[in-house]
């Protein structure tokens, strides 16, 4: 019997829960002794020029050893792009949390009282504050630019795209900006040795994206950095790489001559970090009134923040934007543009949620004005299995699916029609509690680098196995994975096999974690180098059997190979084949790049009920079809599931990175951010669909973002269809107590009005 496909108890575990993860904070490697203490000065104003930095009674202060501005660096030019962020604020602040000035000290303690001593004169300028500031164009954030839109992209419209169609319905809706906020924050640690070697210690979700950044801000080779990336207290999609202040630590810790140490505080990380999602989308649906869509039309403008990072966020919303749908026509459009507010870049989803939010409430919209069921508007538009693979009118290129039997699937198990039933009920009697059943069909792309990963597997003389991946874990369980597929291909207990990432130098090549890649890229890798280790044992076996080496079998029971029909000929063991290997080993380094994108689909339906006295909303039930293909090891696929289902939920219901018109972030900490516990979460209801893809030699799609991207829209379209009878339409996100109450305030005061004239 396969391991694969049965439910492992995840081996990273233990150590988590028994002695705990090493973190940047817990390192104690010897290259680190008599390492500095490092802090970022950062601007409290979101826009401003930067007239003069006095730090000299800073650099006196007890303890500090030395302070560093722009004028003290020497390095290459930042990110590509429209615009490079200076390493340091150099002239002119664009975003509250920019890092301005780098302290170092003996001792943590001492470096806030140091930082107060910074002397920074900033002379305000007028502040970007949002989207409509931003494209009215009054303030220019980079004058080199002549504006603030950095990108644009379609919008050569049709005039008669929406002329055959009985109904149309449009609005604009808002995909609000949010933190990532991991539970461990940004740390580095980083020591030169005397070798000229800088070594890294970053929490990063891809050790080799943040050693190409270290190159080329300290123009050096890469050979000559070794990045280390530890346990990951998680990363979302922010720790991809290796930020700014990454590339300033290694300048400060060689110009000091000593190592260096940093970790940020959570306000820091709540305001410095890059944010995720900010999204205005304007959606336009038509169709006939029985239910069938005929064009649908996305306009995107993407709040990049002050420095543009990651551009593509808004074309990959455009090219998801027809969703799981089978629209004759769809046209869409995106802009870009710069604020003075945090830089934007990915976060769980990263442009797949925002297209599956816009057009599962467009389908909602559409379904409530013909007065029909919004999971029937969505059955009648699916598109059919049979039309797969499937590329849409946007260009992307779906493998497989079957919408209309997740949708199946997901409306049992809710007890769809019940539901109904029983909202009919309340609303009959005027129950002051109202319930919402929202329902969401989505798919994404996972995947979509196409860039391929590393992977090495090693037979070592005593029958153990190492094996070498190019992804970077920071919670997935990955470790387990690798090793579930191992035992399975090699028929080594997974005891016996270890699992390495996360080093630069013991892993040369490799992408990282991010996109839902791991496994079919890394998964894939490291089962054909597993392939590749198979071959090469099998002519040392035949040797050792002399035997020809089509005749030898791996018998994955006993971890053996044998002449196969010819059990008295005997066998010989990994460990006897690694010896007979020699100097030149028994393994394999390959990279898997003949794996393509994937798409996981599914419906989520969440249930709510809304206090329609006072605006709570409480969500009671979500019921969750994640379709990602064969699953490797149910306990991790389960726990991503858990963990997207949670994040979106929160997104909808809770979570909001909210700047005043002065640039100002006014959730900059934890009791004003707010952050989902148990206690806001439901039991979560998990129905199994399998449909595997012909993309990858696993048969896998990526599951780490799916539910995330399907929960969202799910739950705001319940809160939306409790409020309907009402007279509401639309909430935006987050739905919290006073947008709901507002909204419905709102309702009542347009049906007097009504009724008034």
């Amino acid at each position: 019997m396969s391991i694969v496909g049965t439910k492992v108890v995840r081996v990273e575990d233990d150590k988590l829960i028994t002695t705990g993860g090493t973190y940047i904070d817990d390192l104690r490697e010897e290259a680190l002794t008599g390492a500095v203490h490092a802090m970022f000065v950062r601007s409290p104003i979101a826009h401003a020029t930067v007239t003069s930095i006095d730090v000299e009674e800073a650099a006196a202060a007890p303890g500090v050893v030395a302070v560093y501005t722009a004028a003290d660096l020497d390095l290459a030019p930042g990110r590509a792009g429209p615009v490079a962020q200076p390493w340091l604020a150099d002239g002119v602040v664009r975003y509250v949390g920019e890092p301005v000035a780098l302290i170092l000290a003996e001792h943590p303690y001492q470096l806030e009282d140091a930082a107060e001593l910074v002397d920074v004169d900033y002379e305000p300028l007028d502040v970007v504050s949002d989207i409509d500031s931003a494209l009215s164009g009054e303030v220019v954030l980079h004058p080199e630019l002549g504006g603030n839109v950095v990108q644009t992209h379609g919008g050569d419209f049709a005039e008669d795209t929406f002329a055959d169609c009985e109904v149309v319905v449009s609005r604009t809706i808002v995909n609000q900006r949010v933190a990532p906020a991991p539970l461990e924050v940004r740390g580095a640690a980083c020591a030169w040795g005397d070798d000229g070697r800088l070594t890294m210690w970053l929490s990063t979700q891809n050790a080799h994206s943040a050693r190409s950044t270290l190159a080329k801000g300290l123009g050096i080779d890469s050979t000559e950095i070794r990045v280390i990336a530890p346990d990951v207290g998680g990363g979302f999609g922010a720790k991809i790489g290796a930020d700014p202040e990454a590339v300033v630590l290694a300048w400060a810790s060689r110009r000091a001559g000593r190592p260096v140490r940093w970790s940020e505080s959570r306000s820091e990380n709540l305001t410095a970090m890059t944010h995720g999602r900010a999204q205005r989308n304007t959606i336009t649906i038509g169709g006939r009134r029985d239910g069938t869509v005929l064009a649908f039309r996305l306009e995107v403008v993407q709040d990049a923040g002050a420095y543009p990072r990651t551009l593509y966020l808004p074309t990959l919303t455009e090219m998801m934007a027809s969703g799981v749908y089978r629209f004759p026509r769809v046209e869409t459009a995106s802009r870009a543009v710069v604020t003075n507010t945090t830089p934007i870049a990915a976060y769980r989803g990263a442009g797949r949620p925002e297209a599956t939010a816009a057009v599962e409430r467009a389908i909602d919209l559409f379904a409530a004005e013909i007065g029909l069921d919004p999971a029937e508007v969505r059955r009648k538009n699916f598109i059919p299995p049979d039309a797969f693979p499937y590329t849409t009118p946007t260009g992307a290129e779906y493998d497989t699916g079957d919408y209309a039997a997740a949708l199946d699937k997901a409306l049992e198990a809710a007890g769809y029609a019940e539901l109904r039933e029983e909202q009919i009920r309340r609303s009959a009697v005027g129950d002051p509690i109202a319930l919402g059943i929202g329902v969401s069909a989505y798919v994404e792309i996972t995947g979509a680098d196409r860039r391929g990963d590393s992977g090495r597997v090693e037979i070592n003389p005593d029958g153990t196995v190492t094996a070498y991946t190019g992804v970077s874990p920071h919670g997935q369980g990955i470790h387990t994975t690798f090793a579930m597929l191992l035992s399975d291909r090699l028929g080594v207990p997974m005891e016996k096999i270890t699992v390495k990432h996360g080093d630069t130098d013991e892993i040369p090549k490799g992408v990282g974690t991010m996109g839902s890649r791991s496994l079919q890229y890394g998964g894939s890798a490291i089962r054909k180098a597993a392939d590749a280790v198979i071959e090469k044992a099998r002519e040392l076996a035949a040797d050792e059997l002399e035997a020809a080496p089509g005749d030898l079998e791996l018998d994955t029971a006993s971890g053996t190979w044998r002449v196969r029909g010819a059990a008295s000929a005997g066998a010989v063991s990994w460990a006897r084949l690694a010896e007979r290997a020699g100097d030149d080993g028994l393994s394999a380094d390959v990279w898997a790049d003949e794996v393509s994108p994937t798409f996981p689909f599914g419906v989520h339906v969440a249930v709510v009920e809304v206090d329609t006295l006072t605006g709570k909303v409480t969500l009671r039930r979500i019921v969750a079809v994640d379709d990602a293909g064969p699953v490797i090891n149910p306990v991790t696929f389960t726990g991503q599931r858990h963990g997207g289902l949670a994040q979106g939920a929160a997104q909808a219901l809770l979570e909001v990175m909210h700047y005043d018109a002065e640039g100002n972030p006014t959730t900059a900490t934890f009791a004003d951010y707010s952050f989902p516990t148990a206690v806001e979460l439901p039991d979560f209801e998990l129905v199994t669909m399998v449909t595997p893809t012909d993309r990858n030699p696993l048969g896998v799609k990526g599951i780490g973002e799916s539910a995330t991207i399907g929960s969202t829209p799910a739950v705001q379209n319940a809160v939306v269809d409790a409020l309907s009878h009402l007279g509401v339409t639309h909430v935006d996100m987050p739905a919290t107590p006073l947008r709901v109450w507002e909204a419905i305030a709102e309702a009542q005061a347009s049906t007097r009005a009504g009724k008034a004239d």
